[in-house]
């Protein structure tokens, strides 16, 4: 049986799951998510509780399991509580703001670089280059912070470059001279 699968998720209170025509749909304080489900898993309501169990025994099947337990899990996590990715901006004269549904950074390119917020996240800009991706669905939260650390990644010789808050940057040494 898949470990993962076999832990039931818990719902907290204000949170509403249902299960029709093999679609997930969750709501809750902050939103409400769906998600569509393979007729191989099925979900059972047990005291504020849901326990994912699948038809039969196919390595595909138990694939399954684990993972739409642990979709279920996050949708549950999103519109509770949220998700947010906390990124770094570092580099002299490096800086970002929103304006409008747009954040707009600097990042010593020759033109500053427009980035179009999608619906449902939610971007902050701090003060000292910290930029705040935030948002009920894990997946889309983690994807626009991945498309943002590209438009600039981490280089090893300086540290510049945008990265999240708990990234290490592996630095290398410099060319030294030679007498």
């Amino acid at each position: 049986m898949s470990r993962i699968g076999k832990i039931p998720v818990k719902i907290p209170q204000g949170v509403k799951v249902d299960f029709q025509d093999e679609l997930i749909v969750v709501e809750g304080p902050k939103g409400k998510l769906t998600q569509k489900y393979h007729p191989v898993i099925n979900f059972q309501m047990k005291d504020g509780e849901i326990l994912v169990g699948r038809t039969n025994e196919e390595k595909q099947t138990k694939a399954f399991h684990g993972l739409y337990r642990n979709l279920l899990n996050n949708m549950v996590a999103g519109v509770s509580s949220g998700f947010s990715k906390t990124l770094i901006i570092t580099g002299v004269g490096y800086r970002a703001e929103v304006q409008d549904k747009l954040l707009v950074m600097n990042l010593g390119y020759s033109m500053d670089i427009y980035v179009g917020i999608p619906e449902g996240i939610a971007v902050s800009a701090e003060a000292g280059g910290k930029v705040i991706v935030s948002g009920i669905d894990k997946q889309r939260v983690g994807e626009f912070a991945a498309q943002i650390r590209k438009l600039r990644k981490p280089e090893p010789y300086k540290g510049k470059g945008i990265r999240y808050e708990n990234e290490k940057i592996r630095r290398k040494v410099g060319k030294s001279g030679v007498k």
